[in-house]
C-alpha cells in the first residue's frame, strides 16, 4: 500500500504540476504583501483538497446519473491528461489552463485563490479522472482513505510551493520552471497514454465476448 501511495503522489503531482502554476500566481499576486500572499496560498491549498475530495466520492455517483461507464472515464481522462502533457511540453501550460479572459477577469479580483488557482489552474478534469480511474483498481475504502491522504499531502506541497513562489522563482527563473514543466509533460502524456490504453483494453474486454456469440 505504500508503493500505491507513492505512485498515486508522483502520478498526481505530474498531473497538477504545481511549480508550472508558479509564474501566473507570481503575476496574479504581484501587489500582494508576504502576509497576503501565504493566505492566498493556504486558501488555494485547501479549496484543492476540497474540490478533489469531493469529486472524488461523488465521481461513482456522476458516472451513474450520466450512464458514463469507467472505461468512457478512462479513456476521456486519458486523452485529456495527455492534451496536457503536450500543453506542458510546448510550455502552454498556462494558457491551456486560464485563458486570457480569465486572467484578466482574476487580476480585478479581491480572492484568487478558489479561482482561477484551485480550479482550473491546479485541479480539473484531468486530475479528476486520474483519481476515479484509481479508485475503480480498488474500490475498497482503505484504499479511497490512502487516495485522500495522498489529495491532502499534495495539498500541502501545494501551499509551501505557492508560500515560497517568489524564491523558487528567483532560483530557476521562468527557464528553470519551463524547463522542469517540459519533464513533467513528458511524465504526465505518459500517465495519459497508459490511463488510454488501460481504458481501451479493459472496453475491449468487455466488447470481445459478445462479439464472439453474435459470430456464433
Amino acid at each position: 500500500m505504500i508503493s500505491f501511495f507513492f505512485a498515486t503522489l508522483g502520478s498526481l503531482f505530474s498531473v497538477v504540476n504545481p511549480l508550472g502554476a508558479v509564474p501566473m500566481y507570481l503575476t496574479l499576486t504581484n501587489d500582494y504583501s508576504k502576509q497576503e500572499r501565504s493566505a492566498t496560498a493556504l486558501r488555494t491549498a485547501i479549496y484543492f483538497m476540497m474540490i478533489l475530495v469531493v469529486f472524488f466520492f461523488a465521481g461513482s455517483v456522476i458516472l451513474n446519473f450520466f450512464g458514463i461507464s469507467l472505461n468512457a472515464l478512462r479513456i476521456a481522462g486519458g486523452l485529456i491528461i495527455v492534451n496536457s502533457g503536450y500543453g506542458l511540453l510546448n510550455s502552454k501550460f498556462e494558457r491551456r489552463r486560464i485563458s486570457h479572459q480569465i486572467e484578466e477577469e482574476a487580476q480585478q479580483k479581491e480572492d484568487i485563490s478558489f479561482t482561477p488557482m484551485a480550479m482550473p489552474m491546479l485541479s480539473g478534469p484531468g486530475s479528476i479522472s486520474l483519481l476515479i480511474g484509481l479508485s475503480a483498481v480498488d474500490p475498497s475504502w482503505r484504499s479511497s482513505l490512502l487516495i485522500v491522504g495522498v489529495v491532502v499531502v499534495m495539498a500541502l506541497l501545494i501551499f509551501v510551493t505557492l508560500k515560497f513562489a517568489p524564491l523558487l522563482f528567483r532560483l530557476l527563473g521562468r527557464a528553470g520552471l519551463s524547463a522542469l514543466s517540459r519533464i513533467m509533460g513528458f511524465l504526465v502524456m505518459a500517465i495519459g497514454i497508459q490511463m488510454l490504453i488501460y481504458g481501451l483494453v479493459s472496453l475491449i474486454g468487455d466488447i470481445w465476448p459478445q462479439v464472439e456469440l453474435m459470430r456464433k
